[in-house]
């Protein structure tokens, strides 16, 4: 109450202040701007006292201003970040991508995870906000710094404790989906025999008659195939799921397997009058990844965009680099995902298509993380969906801070 109070008296004798300023003399205007320096002082005060980090920037990027603990946790000083781009600091950002939904418009920007070596390795939770709120146009934005490695360490712990649980809940919705498959091959392959037992007896009748059973006979059959491939389909996503595959690392471009995907892809998309676009950035950098499971990554999120988009949709696989990690976008032109489904897609078992198994993004995740990559999800319902997977380097770049230079 006392903070929310001081800021009221705060904000109303700024604004009186700034309209006399011009009818101000020496005296009077002294004594705006020791007041003024007293709230700026009572603001750093506060800023250093909290935990996370903050950085404020102006609309092109440049630091205005950062707390005790930004300094603490990137490792610089506040003397020679002031006046530098963030994006020296905190190259992981997409700077340019921040930038635009800034000038658009909109109370949240950007949140994100991600990893930094220097001074020490840290898991950084970072929330970007515009200074302007919700408004178009840029002031400036507010960066927010969790250092989340302490929570990650006991997520990791808890995720082993609940392995058990979790393998109990995959094996009892594993048996429930693979009940009504069999149920079907049951039914089919019961009339199956009884078609064989008729054949038997009418043998010695006309021809006809022999054709249209055999005929019945090959149209049971086709649908006892067709469960039997469903089950064998479900069972083997189950267990590349509970069982991964350690990954056969090697170093190369990820452009090759990528075009690799696009060209086994192609000829359905084609089909299903869809435009899938290459855009493919030039010289990436080289990074460890196992070419068989990073092409089994593209695969079913190309699928997913295929079955997502309607004829005529655009799907695009591009790929870029910075100075951390290489990565890889899916954009799609498609329905997009509810916000309420949003965070359940990488549920085991969750689908929103009429013949999936709600595998396969689990795996997608599961493969990820085994290249020590992160996975981000853009969507919105009637504007498309983007995954975009970030893979970090063969050989980190460092990021070297040049020194400030002196005149006497």
């Amino acid at each position: 109450m006392a903070l929310k109070r001081q800021n009221r008296v705060g904000k109303g004798f700024l604004k009186k202040a700034l309209g006399q300023i011009g009818r101000l003399d020496s005296t009077g205007l002294h004594s705006v701007i020791q007041r003024l320096a007293l709230e700026r002082e009572f603001l750093e005060t506060l800023f250093n006292a909290i935990e996370d980090g903050i950085i404020v920037t102006n609309n092109q990027g440049i630091v205005d201003y950062l707390n005790a603990s930004a300094t603490r946790l990137l490792g610089i000083s506040a003397e020679t970040a002031v006046g530098q781009p963030v994006s020296r600091y905190l190259p992981e950002l997409d700077w340019k991508t921040i930038a635009s939904a800034d000038e658009q418009g909109g109370p949240a920007v950007f949140h994100r995870e991600f990893e930094i070596e220097y001074p020490c390795p840290r898991l950084l939770r970072l929330h970007v906000a515009p200074l302007d709120g919700s408004a178009d146009g840029s002031r400036g934005l507010a960066l927010i710094m969790h250092d989340a490695t302490e929570a990650r360490q006991r997520t990791s712990d808890a995720v082993e404790a609940e392995r058990v649980h979790a393998l109990t809940l995959l094996a009892g919705s594993l048996a429930h989906e693979i009940g009504n498959p069999l149920n079907a091959l049951d039914i089919h392959l019961q009339l199956m025999e009884r078609e064989i037992r008729r054949l038997r007896r009418i043998m010695g009748e006309e021809a006809t008659e022999v054709l249209a059973s055999a005929d019945r006979l090959d149209g049971f059959l086709k649908v006892a195939k067709g469960e039997v491939h469903r089950l064998d389909y479900i069972i083997t996503e189950f267990l590349q799921a509970l069982r991964p595959t350690t990954p056969k690392f090697q170093s190369g471009s990820i452009n090759e397997t990528a075009s690799e995907t696009v060209a086994l892809l192609r000829p359905e998309m084609e089909a299903r009058q869809l435009t899938l676009t290459e855009e493919l950035a030039e010289r990436l950098p080289s990074v460890q990844f196992d070419p068989a499971q990073i092409k089994q990554v593209l695969v079913n999120l190309l699928k997913n965009a295929m079955q997502a988009t309607p004829p005529g949709g655009f799907i695009t696989l591009s790929t870029g680099a910075n100075s951390e990690a290489v990565w890889l976008r899916i954009h799609d032109t498609g329905a997009g995902i509810p916000a309420e489904r949003l965070n359940r897609i990488f549920e085991p078992f969750f689908t929103t298509k009429e013949k999936g198994t709600g595998l396969g993004l689990l795996i997608v995740q599961r493969i990820i993380r085994d290249h020590r990559g992160q996975i981000e999800v853009e969507s919105a319902v009637g504007s498309g969906t983007t995954f975009k997977i970030w893979m970090p380097l063969l050989e980190r770049r460092p990021r070297m801070i040049a020194p400030t230079s002196s005149t006497s």
